[in-house]
């Protein structure tokens, strides 16, 4: 890592301090406080139901906290609704990829370029798309429901990609995915990350994230209750029984 890379991770892109999110009666956050260095990516572990996608959409603007904060290159955005937060660059990938599948992949990625922000730099953020997956370059025609899953997955990350993000939220981008597939994804982020994005990955694949991240955040029944590098949290034993089997 250069110079310049290292202390661009030290300056603070986004930080979210004490957040509590209920449901009704149910508290999904308590007290949850995590921080995101400009072009860094940080992983969140956890178990299902645990609040990851709750804390990832709260995030995005698209639940509203009871208490706490979130702030994003200084401004704090707790409240925004999500299109504020978009234009203010944070993308945010969910769980199932959500692409339009009646629509085509040339359609589909240039809806990502919607916000103003991104609307200068479209025709090239498509280019280093269709660079990244050559695969939705031969696909550009199609509609992106005929893709098989990780074709979907590249595109919804390239959708994202299009709103020029400084930050993106990738909530479970494996899921489902065949192997080659998986392996394709992560590559993808690694590129992203190369290029200068942030990214706040939220995956079941415990130990390949781990692997990819400078830190990492563990998430149990709402609270954040471990954190460190993550090789620090490879090596925890509560991390090892807990997510990877009970083996390093």
């Amino acid at each position: 890592m250069n110079a310049a890379h290292g202390d661009a991770q030290q300056r603070s892109l986004l930080q979210v301090d004490s957040l509590d999110l209920y449901y009704g009666d149910a508290q999904a956050l308590a007290a949850v406080s995590l921080e995101i260095g400009a072009v860094e990516i940080v992983a969140l572990v956890g178990a299902n139901g645990a609040g990851k996608s709750s804390l990832i959409r709260s995030i995005a603007g698209m639940e509203r906290p009871r208490a706490g904060r979130v702030c994003f290159a200084g401004r704090e955005i707790s409240g925004w609704d999500s299109h504020r937060v978009c234009e203010l660059g944070i993308a945010h990938v969910a769980e199932g990829r959500q692409i339009f599948p009646n629509l085509s992949v040339l359609d589909n990625l240039e809806l990502g370029a919607f916000l103003k922000r991104a609307r200068a730099a479209a025709p090239r953020a498509l280019e280093q798309v269709l660079e990244l997956f050559p695969r939705l370059a031969e696909r550009r025609r199609q509609l992106a429901g005929s893709l098989s899953g990780g074709e979907q997955q590249m595109l919804a990350i390239g959708r994202a990609w299009m709103a020029a993000p400084e930050l993106i939220l990738l909530d479970e981008p494996s899921l489902g995915l065949a192997p080659r597939a998986v392996a394709e994804v992560f590559e993808a982020i690694r590129e992203l990350h190369r290029r200068g994005t942030s990214l706040l990955l939220v995956e079941q694949n415990v130990a390949a994230s781990l692997r990819l991240c400078s830190r990492g955040y563990v998430l149990e029944n709402g609270r954040i209750v471990l954190s460190g590098s993550g090789s620090a949290l490879l090596g925890d034993p509560r991390v090892q029984m807990a997510y990877l089997g009970g083996l390093s």
